[in-house]
Formats: C-alpha cells, structure tokens, sequence
C-alpha cells in the first residue's frame, strides 16, 4: 500500500512517516501543493494524508483538485478544528478529519480503517439498475453511472450510497449511516452526515432540491426512492 503524506512541517512528515512505516506502507512525502500533486500523478497512492495549511496551494484546492480525477481516500491533516472547518473538509471530498496536535498511533488506526472501508463494500451484488437504468451501481468494482456517464464518489459517499441503494425503501437513521461513515469523532456527527449526503446527491440527483434518489425522511433519517429494474441482481 502505498500512502502519500503532504505537510510543510518536516519533523511532522518524519513521525507520521516512521509509525507508518511499522505497518509496510510505503511512504511518498511532499512538502507544498505542487509537489504533492505531481507526486499523485506519478505514485498513483492508495491513500494520501493532506495537510489544509500549505505555503502554495491550500489543502482544500488539492482535494477539489484530486477529487475530479480520482476517489483515492484523503485524510485531512489540520489544526483547524472549528465545526465549519470540519464540514469544509468533508465538502471537498476528504473521507476523515485528524486534528492536530494529533496522537501517532490514532492516525495510524485511522488510515487502516479508511483502507479496511475503502476496499469492501457494503454488499456483494454484481450490478444495481435503477429507474431503467439512469443510475447503475457495481458494488464489487466500486463504480456508478448516471445516465451511463461514471460518476466519481468518495469512498464515503459509496458507502453510504450503497447502504441506501442495498434496501430500497427502507428507512436509516443518522446513527446506522454512521456505522458506515467510521472514523469520526466530533459532536457535529449528524451534520457530517448531511454534508455527505448533499454532496452525494449533487452527484447523482438531476434536482437537488426535489431528490429522487436519496430522500429525507424528517425526524427519522434517510431512504433511497428508486425503483428496481428487472435486471436487478
């Protein structure tokens, strides 16, 4: 697995680099935003870690940036640490939020539990068809298309997608969708899940003011509206 770490402090990119190293990860750093997208393009990570602050291009830019080219999972590396600077990051595409000054050993957990949800999906279906076929889901490979253009979702906004998509109809809490968006522990965990879920719907409804897809159920939740084709499996 190959991670990519982007922070302007070199005495942070050397311990985050060293706790890393224990697990195998194979560790790429970058010190500004220049540096850290070429080396995207070139290492191709698994995962990157990306600090908001940088001396050039700010950490919110690269992950608007990647995001339209890639759904690499992105931990946000910051000391902002404001309940709208925790939103800011999970509206750019970032899939968890560490906050510094920051424990080695959770950063750690959190980069193996980003990885553990990027690499499984909720279920094992081949293929999803809704609505005869304006929304197509491939849980195995992880892609979706609407109106057969593929569309580019975070690891988080998949997850949540497929959880919906899985039991159409049926109504999920904020706590269950928290189950599996793991990883964050702030207080403003019900907004983070309406960030995700108008993100997601940005991508996937033709109207996201009159949502087909992903409907609000008020006082209760979320649940998915599509209809199944027969080609369902």
């Amino acid at each position: 697995m190959k991670i990519l770490i982007v922070d302007d402090e070199p005495q942070i990119l050397d311990i985050v680099e060293a706790y890393l190293t224990t697990k195998n990860y194979q560790i790429f750093r970058a010190l500004n935003g220049t540096d850290a997208m070429d080396k995207f393009e070139v290492v191709k990570p698994n995962l990157i870690i990306l600090d908001l602050m940088l001396p050039d291009i700010s950490g919110t830019i690269i992950c608007q940036n990647i995001r339209k080219l890639s759904n690499v999972p992105i931990i946000m590396l910051t000391a902002k640490s404001t309940e709208n600077d925790i939103l800011q990051g999970l509206q750019v595409g970032a899939d968890d939020y560490v906050v510094k000054p920051f424990s080695p050993k959770e950063l750690v957990a959190r980069v193996e539990t980003v990885l553990r949800r990027s690499g499984s999906s909720t279920v094992q279906q081949d293929k999803w068809s809704f609505n005869k076929g304006d929304l197509i889901i491939y849980p195995s490979n992880k892609q979706v298309l609407k109106t057969q253009q593929e569309v580019v979702l975070t690891h988080t906004e998949f997850e949540l997608l497929t959880l919906l998509a899985s039991s159409p109809k049926q109504i999920f809490s904020r706590e269950q969708l928290l189950e599996t968006v793991k990883g964050f522990e702030f207080e403003v965990l019900d907004r983070i899940i309406d960030s995700h879920i108008k993100n997601l719907r940005q991508k996937i409804e033709d109207n996201t003011r009159r949502p087909y897809f992903i409907l609000t159920v008020y006082g209760m939740g979320y649940r998915f509206g599509g209809e199944k084709d027969e080609s369902y499996n």
